[in-house]
């Protein structure tokens, strides 16, 4: 779609400074709930089992999860502070490769759950002062030429596609039931013809699996230790409220160089999908396109908002892409519409009881849910590759090599890490970025997109 499209602007019922009926909103609110519910909670379940937290970890884990990207929600609504569009934040894949990385090098130190926790919180905290100046300063508006279709596609298929061993190795915990769940999640997403379940597949076969791992539980067909067990004594024993405490498992603001490095590749990802976001939300919303003082106070509050929840103990969060396709379905792009489902989501946050429970849902069943989904993000990334000129053997070069790159070196490092004798934290910095595969793929397609001549068209320059 040619840019200059984004300058039409489309009538929609409920338009931005519209003030809807507060039980309409509560329920318009659930609706962008339900849409991120799926993703803002398999990522803290990722995190969470590479972490090896128990059930009452966990459960904490997804309650602030879900309480941050409530905050980051009304950051971005506040015209003072974020863009001031409608547009939901919430937890991104494009942080699992460099959490995976800082998860790794602080259990080659001996450090548990607490140790690597605070790692990712420092990551996050200084990543997002990053995202911050980039966005409040308005660099992120020099982006537009120089990161183009030809770097965004490989870096998100890289995503995607990197973690494709932690996919299969989570399935293999328990085939039949990670490969009925794929089943049902095509089925569910492809050959039904719903919309309404069309729009949730992935919740709607996690929900059948897990009860159907409950009733296993219960009956004994699931003893404790098989894959498909339920800890039910987790549950019960979880209170129901959970108090938000910075700092919870440690000092974040202690600088880590490797955890920083391995990070920065996933705010620029974040980023610029987001410039990307801010474009289609307007559009959808029936506004014109967004200024550059609103691009970059949106970029600046979602570096806010990663910094707030580096501290609570949460995630990465960003602009999510779903929920701008609710918009567009619905027209319901009223403000306070995506402020009571932040509300929402931030009171989500106390129920600790609730993290426990969806902390309990057996491997196979998160394996099923991770086949279906990396496998898309990696896609996606096809996607944004298409935009520019498929057909030019310069394109297919950059992408093959910067493919192929960001796959193989990154497990040569960890093997065989750098070191620089007397310049520790350099040799942390240049670890921290090798091993992350997004990183290597993105950052060699950059500058081979931009030393390469090519035509602005055959980068894809000016299309969406």
């Amino acid at each position: 779609m040619a840019e200059e499209q984004f300058k039409a602007t489309r009538i929609v019922p409920w338009p931005v400074d519209s003030y809807p009926p507060w039980g309409f909103s509560i329920v318009a609110g659930l609706q962008h709930i339900l849409t991120l519910f799926g993703a803002t909670t398999l990522v803290p379940i990722l995190f969470g089992q590479a972490m090896g937290m128990n059930p009452q970890q966990l459960g904490i884990f997804i309650a602030t999860v879900y309480m941050v990207t409530g905050i980051g929600t009304l950051l971005q609504c506040d015209s003072r502070i974020g863009s001031g569009l409608p547009i939901v934040q919430g937890s991104s894949f494009s942080f699992i490769p460099a959490a995976t990385a800082i998860f790794d090098n602080v259990k080659k130190g001996g450090g548990g759950v607490n140790e690597m926790m605070t790692a990712l919180g420092s990551a996050l905290v200084y990543g997002g002062i990053y995202e911050l100046i980039v966005g409040y300063s308005g660099l992120i508006g020099l982006l537009k030429k120089v990161i183009t279709p030809v770097v965004i596609g490989p870096t998100i298929m890289l995503i995607g596609f990197s973690l494709a061993s932690v996919a299969v190795s989570t399935a293999s915990s328990f085939w039949p039931v990670s490969i009925a769940g794929v089943i049902l999640i095509f089925t569910f997403a492809l050959i039904v013809k719903n919309s309404k379940i069309n729009s949730f597949p992935v919740f709607i076969a996690i929900a059948i699996l897990y009860l159907f791992a409950l009733i296993g539980t219960l009956v004994k067909l699931f003893p404790e230790g098989h894959p498909m067990f339920v800890n039910l004594k987790a549950i019960a024993e979880a209170p129901w409220i959970v108090w938000p405490k910075p700092l919870r498992y440690g000092n974040v603001f202690k600088f880590d160089s490797f955890g920083f490095a391995a990070i920065l590749a996933a705010y620029t990802s974040s980023m610029i999908e987001s410039f990307g976001d801010y474009h289609s939300v307007s559009y959808a919303s029936g506004l014109p396109d967004p200024t550059p003082e609103m691009i970059s106070k949106g970029i600046g509050s979602e570096g806010l908002g990663c910094i707030i929840s580096g501290i609570l103990g949460g995630v990465g969060t960003t602009s999510y892409t779903e929920n701008i396709g609710v918009i567009a379905l619905t027209g319901i792009a009223s403000r306070r519409v995506i402020r009571t489902g932040a509300v929402i989501l931030i009171v989500f946050g106390f129920l600790w009881k609730v993290g426990t429970i969806i902390g309990t849902l057996p491997t196979p069943i998160i394996g099923a849910a991770y086949l279906s989904l990396f496998g898309l993000i990696g896609a996606l990334g096809v996607q944004v590759f298409a935009r520019a000129d498929v057909t030019s053997t310069r394109n297919l070069m950059i992408l093959g090599f910067a493919f192929l790159f960001g796959l193989g070196l990154p497990p040569v490092i960890s093997q065989h890490p750098i070191t620089i004798p007397g310049a520790t934290w350099l040799a942390n910095i240049l670890n921290g970025i090798l091993h992350t595969s997004m990183a290597v793929g993105g950052i060699t397609a950059g500058i081979l997109d931009n030393i390469i001549p090519g035509t602005e068209k055959e980068r894809g320059i000016g299309v969406r």
